[in-house]
């Protein structure tokens, strides 16, 4: 199993590189950051120097979207750097739910996302790719240039569609139940269209925070640290129920049930610890789709996951203890898991 850190690109931006140094000096292999260009800064200018400072570590954006750059842009800001730095960026791609909303706009629908997908992933590898009657390809890009381009996901369609054409699976949460059912869907879909399985990588994404103990004082600290990530993931449950409706055999109860008492989401507060609108998000589903406590108890949920196909736990490391989870991760946890 790969592990990541996953940041928001606050100013200011040395810290992020900073926090991304540290994480592959303890053995994390990605760097990821959100890519919202008017909540936080502009992440690909930061990759650069992350690159620049790291020696192996992969980095990427969870997620970008095809609605707030024109995707042969994208495309060549990703072939820029891993012509700068051999190959070591990761597209991640999505709807864009902060992004687009908070610019007024609607997130993007999931053909656009098919079609940007197509685009990124040829130019950024080398191929050529029809920009709607006019084909382009980049004359600079080298040979052996490569671009994976990863898909997140919650819902049938997108499930669908990310084992049909992408490179790499992102789920945001870490709940086994949804994972192993949001896992098998992306397979399946995979198997469907004649793919290898095994070819559609699966990360896992979700806040990690270490407790010295297990004590409800300790776990109530760390929940509420963490809450903010029910509430981000809510907003896409929210569309999903918009979507299919309350009880949808489309969509597990598992995953919509506790956004019940949501009542609005003010993005100001997006992915941040003292997120007022994340009241609703209950101490289980904090529990099911983070992983709080103990070394111990990171590990065995890590197992657990590994043991569902997941490839790579990402970590949101928004909270107050950002160093603390980054050392101990890469002194005990990883050790455990990998070896």
């Amino acid at each position: 199993m790969d592990f990541g850190l996953v940041l928001q690109t606050d100013p200011p931006a040395s810290r992020v590189i900073e926090l991304m140094k540290r994480a592959e000096d303890n053995g994390f292999t990605y760097g990821w950051t959100f890519d919202s260009a008017v909540l936080w800064q502009e992440p690909f200018v930061i990759y650069s120097q992350i690159l620049s400072r790291t020696s192996t570590l992969k980095v990427g954006p969870m997620v970008t979207n095809p609605g707030t750059r024109t995707w042969e842009v994208t495309a060549s800001t990703f072939a820029t750097l891993n012509d700068m730095f051999g190959n070591r960026t990761v597209c991640g791609i999505g709807r864009g739910d902060s992004a687009m909303r908070v610019a007024g706009r609607k997130p993007n629908t999931l053909a656009r996302i098919s079609e940007a997908m197509k685009v990124i992933r040829s130019l950024g590898s080398g191929g050529e790719a029809d920009l709607g009657g006019t084909v382009i390809r980049f004359p600079w890009i080298k040979e052996d240039a490569e671009l994976p381009v990863w898909m997140a996901a919650y819902g049938p369609k997108a499930l669908k569609m990310t084992g049909e054409e992408a490179d790499g699976f992102i789920l945001q949460l870490s709940d086994l139940y949804l994972t192993e059912y949001m896992v098998k869907a992306v397979k399946d879909a995979a198997v469907a269209v004649g793919r290898d399985p095994s070819e559609v990588k699966i990360c896992v994404a979700a806040p990690a925070y270490i407790t010295e103990d297990d004590s409800p004082e300790a776990l109530a600290h760390a929940r509420e640290q963490c809450r903010w990530f029910g509430g981000m993931v809510g907003n896409h449950v929210a569309d999903l129920v918009s979507k299919y409706g309350e009880h949808s055999a489309a969509v597990p109860e598992e995953l919509t049930e506790y956004i019940k008492a949501r009542e609005g989401y003010d993005y100001s507060h997006h992915g941040r610890a003292d997120n007022p609108d994340t009241a609703f998000v209950p101490d289980e589903i904090v529990d099911r789709f983070c992983v709080i406590g103990t070394p111990e108890a990171h590990i065995a949920k890590l197992n657990a996951l590994r043991d569902l196909g997941v490839d790579q736990f990402a970590v949101y490391d928004m909270h107050d203890a950002q160093e603390r989870v980054i050392d101990v991760y890469g002194s005990t946890v990883i050790p455990a898991i990998t070896g």
